[in-house]
């Protein structure tokens, strides 16, 4: 398995675009399509909150479905969320207009909104995006990075990831896109992800794969603890890999198949932490020697949702304390005499705490390690052999002034 340049289009048989619909924004895109020209097999996995946007109903059920997918096509500015049966019905019409343009059927589209919730979609922008959409959609490394950009928001640099690898002799390629600045904190945010790749897999296998990577890759990551309306990951195959079936769990196709796909997860996982609202620093918080591994991720998860851990680490202040502070309303029961915290990684890892109080260490070393892009954390629980890492971003003055703002 290697990674490559690529994104959304690196996969054999995927083309994008992205079209200046000006449904909220003026001077940008703010529409993208991704298509296959061959159907594919579709998974997702979809926002747990019950406020759920029209856009996560329409793709739910199209993926459930069973039913082939073709295209998706994704809005940014306004996310078509609490708006009703209206929303719905917007879905549908986006879905008709794609399927009429792109000459597919209505049931094969997928649609993605991002964006201020409770607003209406100017269907007669939506539309005229479509077929924008359709006329300049194209293969090739450009189109995809088109489409990644015009699915931003709050976002200040698109996400885009690819890999490659051997199945059963034939070279088969994953790659994705992503979205999501604010309003992260997956339990599967406003994220929105798509996954493309030209392996041949089947369905349910695919779903499979999907759905365990996601716990330990976008729901191990958060922003700001706010859980979106429109959260939706979803994975395309169109099988133009020319590779033989996927079928078999216990296969090794399966097994470098899931691997790649965990690679592309996990790393436009990390682009969103790093890309907070307002962020400077990208928090990794890995815990070690837990009892269990549900235990593992709620000690990592609870210290990068830390507000007081977060505003620290902007600060550049080795507050350790305030890290025991977010393990020990986690939830999950540890003894604090027996637990070690660490700031850095690998040789640059430096003791802080131990024994029940803190260690010999330098602040000024300590300072040091907190003043990078990345600023990681480790917490050894010293009770038994899970781990489990979580990803977040610093607290800034920036993400109150871009919230306090974010309608207008």
């Amino acid at each position: 398995m290697k990674k490559i340049d690529g994104g959304v289009t690196a996969a054999q048989g995927f083309e994008a675009a992205s079209a200046a619909a000006q449904i909220k924004y003026k001077g940008r895109t703010d529409m993208a399509l991704v298509f296959s020209k061959a159907p594919c097999v579709s998974a997702g996995t979809f926002t747990t909150n019950v406020v759920k946007a029209a856009p996560v109903i329409w793709d739910r059920d199209q993926v459930y479905s069973g039913a082939a997918a073709h295209a998706v096509i994704v809005n940014s500015g306004v996310a078509n969320a609490c708006t009703g049966q209206r929303g719905l019905e917007y879905c549908r019409q986006t879905a008709q207009e794609a399927a009429a343009c792109l000459g597919i059927d209505e049931n094969s589209v997928l649609v993605g909104s991002t964006g201020v919730i409770g607003f209406h979609l100017p269907m007669d922008r939506i539309r005229a995006g479509v077929r924008m959409l359709a006329e300049a959609k194209r293969p090739g490394r450009e189109a995809g990075a088109e489409a990644a950009r015009a699915i931003m928001t709050t976002d200040t640099v698109p996400k885009e990831v690819a890999y490659e690898f051997e199945a059963g002799g034939r070279t088969v390629t994953i790659g994705g896109m992503a979205k999501g600045s604010g309003m992260i904190h997956p339990n599967m945010c406003t994220m929105l992800g798509y996954v493309t790749t030209d392996a041949a897999i089947e369905k349910t296998l695919l779903q499979k794969a999907l759905s365990a990577i996601v716990q330990e890759t976008f729901n191990m990551i958060s922003v700001d603890g706010d859980t979106s309306t429109n959260d939706t990951l979803l994975v395309l195959a169109n099988g133009l890999a020319g590779n033989k079936l996927i079928e078999d769990i216990e296969s090794e196709d399966y097994k470098v198949f899931y691997n790649a796909l965990y690679a592309v997860c996990k790393e436009l996982a990390m682009k969103m932490a790093a890309d907070g609202e307002g962020a400077t620093k990208l928090i990794e918080t890995k815990v070690i020697h837990a009892d269990t591994l549900e235990n593992a991720r709620i000690f990592a998860k609870s210290v990068i949702t830390s507000s007081l851990t977060k505003a620290a680490v902007f600060g550049r202040d080795a507050n350790w304390g305030r890290i025991l502070c977010a393990l020990g309303y986690s939830g999950a029961q540890f003894d604090p005499e027996n637990c070690d915290l660490y700031f850095g990684e690998g040789e640059d890892k430096m003791l802080i705490f131990t024994n029940g109080s803190a260690a010999d260490y330098s602040e000024e070393k300590a300072k040091e390690l907190l003043s990078g892009e990345k600023v990681s954390i480790l917490a050894d629980m010293h009770m038994g052999e899970a781990e489990a890492t979580a990803w977040g971003c610093d607290l800034s003055y920036d993400y109150v002034k871009i919230n306090a703002d974010y309608r207008s």
